[in-house]
Parts: C-alpha cells; sequence; structure tokens
C-alpha cells in the first residue's frame, strides 16, 4: 500500500504499519483509528483483510425470520420493537399461526428460518423447542437459527437448568445455532441506563461460551451510535475478540445502528453514515479472528449496506421477505429484498455475489 504523499500522524502512521504486518492492534490502536485515520484509510486497509479471508465474495443466503411475540419482560429505553400485553401493537403467536406462518413462507430454497422475539414471561424453555420442532418438521432441510442469547438465558434459568443443558434440549429438538443478538454494549456503567434490567455481560458470554463448546457455530452483535463512547465499542470488541482466542466459536460479527424512532432514548440524533463506515472498517481490522463481518441491510438500508462493503464487510444477510419488524419499528424503510436485487447490489459494489448457508457453506444452484 503506498501512503507517500499522505498526510499521517505518526500514531496512524505506526498502526497502519501494524496492520500491514498482520500484528494484532491494541484497543488503543483502534482508539486512535476512529479518531486520527482518515476514511478512505479505513476502508483501503479493511478491504486488504476481507479479501485475505474472502478474496472478492460477498456472501448472502435465503432466510426468513419468525417472530413469535414482541411482547418482552425487559424495558430495553432503545427498544422499539417490545410492547406489554396490553398494547394494541402486541402480538403473541399461537403455535397455529405459526404453523401457517411457515407455509407461506418457507420452500425448497430457503436454507434458513431465523427465530427471535421479545422475552415473553409467559413462554417456556418447551415452548421454545416445539416452534424449534415445528419449523424442523415442516423445512427439515433448513438451519434454524433459535432466538438470542437473552431468550436462552430467561428461558433455560426459568426451567432450572445450566447453560450447556438448557441448549441441549433446544438442540434435540432441531436447533442449529442461535442469533448474535442481545449483546448492546458490553460497558457496565453504559447497560445500566440503556438496559438495566436485561442479563449483563458476563451472561451473555457465558451463554454463547457455552453454546460453542457443545459445537455450535454462532454471531455476535453490537450495538452502536447511542450513548456509549468510542472506548466502549473498542472494548466490546476487545471481550468477542478474546473469547474467540477461548472458543473460536463465533462465525459472524454483525454491527447494529441504533435507531431513533418510537422508542425512549428517541431525543437522540442517529450517528452519521461516516461512523457506520470506520465501525465497520475498525471491526475488521481489530476483530481479526472472525471469519465475517455482516453489514446487516434490514438495518442498514440498501444504499449504507453497498457503501458497507467497501469497508470490510463481506456478508450481507439474506432474503428475509419482509419478515421481520425489528427496525422497521424503529423507523428503517426498507423492507424487502429479493435474490436478484441482493445480487445486483454486489456486483454493482464491484464484488461477486456467493449464496451461503448459515455455516458459510456455498450453496449450489
Amino acid at each position: 500500500m503506498d501512503l507517500k504523499g499522505i498526510d499521517l500522524t505518526s500514531g496512524v502512521k505506526r498502526v497502519v504499519d501494524k496492520c500491514l504486518s498482520w500484528e494484532r492492534l491494541s484497543e488503543e490502536d483502534a482508539v486512535l483509528l476512529y479518531r486520527e485515520a482518515p476514511l478512505f484509510l479505513l476502508s483501503q486497509l479493511a478491504l486488504r483483510v476481507k479479501r485475505a479471508i474472502s478474496g472478492n465474495e460477498i456472501y448472502y443466503n435465503k432466510n426468513f425470520h419468525i417472530e413469535p411475540t414482541n411482547i418482552c419482560t425487559y424495558n430495553c429505553k432503545f427498544c422499539s420493537y417490545r410492547k406489554r400485553a396490553s398494547d394494541k401493537e402486541a402480538w403473541d403467536m399461537s403455535m397455529e399461526e405459526i404453523s401457517r406462518y411457515i407455509d407461506e413462507h418457507g420452500n425448497d430454497a430457503v436454507t434458513e428460518v431465523h427465530l427471535v422475539g421479545g422475552v415473553n414471561p409467559s413462554h417456556t424453555l418447551e415452548r421454545y423447542g416445539q416452534i424449534i420442532g415445528m419449523v424442523k418438521k415442516k423445512l427439515p432441510h433448513v438451519a434454524v437459527k433459535g432466538f438470542s442469547a437473552i431468550e436462552h438465558i430467561y428461558m433455560i434459568e426459568k426451567a432450572g437448568l445450566g447453560y450447556k443443558e438448557g441448549l441441549k434440549r433446544l438442540m434435540e429438538c432441531g436447533m442449529d445455532t442461535i442469533t448474535g443478538g442481545g449483546a448492546e454494549i458490553f460497558c457496565d456503567k453504559i447497560r445500566s441506563r440503556i438496559c438495566p434490567d436485561k442479563p449483563g455481560t458476563d451472561k451473555w458470554l457465558a451463554l454463547h461460551r457455552a453454546a460453542h463448546e457443545l459445537g455450535m457455530k454462532t454471531n455476535a452483535t453490537m450495538l452502536y451510535g447511542h450513548i456509549e463512547q468510542i472506548e466502549d465499542r473498542v472494548d466490546h470488541l476487545a471481550k468477542l475478540r478474546a473469547l474467540q482466542d477461548e472458543t473460536d466459536g463465533f462465525n459472524a460479527f454483525i454491527p447494529l445502528k441504533y435507531r431513533n424512532k418510537n422508542n425512549s432514548m428517541s431525543y437522540l440524533s442517529e450517528c452519521s453514515i461516516i461512523e457506520d463506515l470506520k465501525t465497520l472498517a475498525i471491526s475488521r481490522l481489530f476483530w481479526d479472528n472472525v471469519p465475517h463481518i455482516k453489514a446487516y441491510w434490514p438495518m442498514y438500508g440498501k444504499q449504507i449496506t453497498e457503501l458497507a462493503l467497501l469497508f470490510g464487510a463481506d456478508d450481507i444477510d439474506g432474503t428475509v421477505q419482509d419478515t421481520t419488524r425489528i427496525y422497521t419499528m424503529a423507523g428503517v424503510n426498507d423492507r424487502a429484498m429479493d435474490e436478484e436485487e441482493l445480487r445486483r447490489m454486489v456486483v454493482s459494489a464491484g464484488f461477486v455475489p456467493v449464496e451461503r448457508d448459515t455455516f458459510y457453506r456455498k450453496v449450489g444452484r
């Protein structure tokens, strides 16, 4: 990489040299890049790492979501999705409704069903298992990505089980992996302000560690762009990187941008697109042992997702089929993309679209 004639601070030059030598970045290095590195440089560095891992390929899959309920015992201030049982916008799908929903959205081309929703205090671990089992019975060829760590923690503890035992029971019902949601931001001081009643960092990490020890590959997320600081984002990445050093169990990292419609933190402005792109690039540079960085298009929208491919992301999620309301309820307008549109976006950005399954194996059609 030719940096002649580019005006960089001595600190940025030092960190760039580490990047070019494939040395692991420290938390201080990552904070420095956030604060001082020009955007074009972050793009070049992140693309270099992305291409070393996945070449010119960008992954997507054919999937749909089932969100059985938005009734939740937790009341996170950033959440636009959660409702009380008495609210007119609340829902709690019956097993019959879930069955019809699977019939409506499932077909032979779908390779993944993503299950996630609110932590409904009336639900049990057995109900989770019934939902998973129904998906597997109707669509035996799909991978079931079943619920977030926060949902699992609540239901498994409610059942009086250890995390491994609870996960094993759901795996016996047909669960293949779990989602990366619920991590939010790991800084306890920030969590105490935005999600004070939700299980904390240690429990989230323990649940994923248990999944990894059972041989399950999982994903991880980070909610950014609210009241956290750059140091909090880097600390979050550092904790995830440390667990990956221990277990090698994460497949992908998904930075999730805070959206400010219809929630208790709507007084905050959303962060800029530049901040989105910096976060993607620095995630790719700092978290050096996670295979994939996902630009989740239902959260970013179509235009930012295409830009994200120039900042280290190598995955854009899937077809989704307008089946998730988590971000549309927070004000995101892009609701659906078919496979042709996903592929066109990737080609437009200069890459090669590749269909994958849940575990990043290529799908041949």
